[in-house]
């Protein structure tokens, strides 16, 4: 018997499968939606790829309303996204519109399976990034898409959000994770500053158990300094 239900969106990217295993590996069921499966999870929801922002929530809030049969989340949790750097310069609303495709639709619809289908007193959890809490002339449309990431985790927290009671919102802001894809691109840099996938999903665990639960509504940075991670509220 499973000790709760959690809902890995971005379930089959290299953070969400790292969420997805640990948790499952704690008892818990659990639920994937991504543009891919997820044979790990005990439901890998898949997104149409060509659909519309209106198309994928209509699709992923019915799908999950089948899966959890009356039951309740425990914990919300969206890890989807991706990068795309450039500056105004050349294709800014290409890359524009597929950062907000990636985090924000995604976003988006994390929160409106919340307001369904979270308990009282659940996790609602989105990814942000660090960066975007100033100027990234170098990746607008990813500076963009996490700023409203980081709009829409205060929206969440407040008054008549659509949340359940006693919900807990947040969103980790990281620098650079731990990844296969990004120690291939990036192989001469500090990998002691990066923050590695394992932790970031045991700390989702902790909050997801209400434990180490920080204001509802924050924006918390992941700080990793010589393989030590640090979760420093942003102002």
């Amino acid at each position: 018997m499973s000790v709760g239900r959690v809902l890995i969106y971005g379930g089959k990217g290299a953070l969400g499968a790292a969420c997805v295993s640990h948790f499952k590996d704690n008892n818990y069921w659990v639920g994937s939606i991504d543009l891919n499966e997820n044979d790990r999870a005990d439901v890998s929801i898949v997104v149409p790829r060509d659909s519309s922002w209106i198309e994928q929530e209509q699709e992923v809030l019915g799908k999950v309303g089948d899966a959890l049969k009356n039951n309740k989340l425990d914990a919300v949790i969206c890890v989807a996204g991706g990068w795309a750097g450039g500056n105004a310069e050349k294709d800014l609303a290409k890359n524009a519109d597929l950062m907000w495709r990636q985090s924000v639709w995604t976003s988006t619809i994390s929160a409106t399976v919340a307001a369904h289908y979270l308990k009282p007193g659940g996790l609602l959890a989105l990814t942000g990034a660090q960066p975007a809490l100033k100027g990234t002339p170098g990746m607008i449309g990813y500076g963009l898409a996490k700023a409203a990431v980081h709009q829409l985790t205060h929206s969440m927290a407040g008054k008549n959000s659509g949340l359940p009671e006693g919900a807990f919102v947040v969103s980790i802001l990281p620098v650079t994770l731990d990844t296969p894809m990004n120690r291939k691109w990036m192989p001469k840099a500090d990998f002691a500053t990066w923050t590695p996938l394992n932790e970031i999903a045991g700390i989702f665990h902790k909050w997801t158990k209400g434990e180490q639960r920080h204001k509802n509504g924050a924006l918390v940075q992941l700080i990793t300094k010589d393989g030590t991670t640090q979760l420093v509220e942003s102002d």
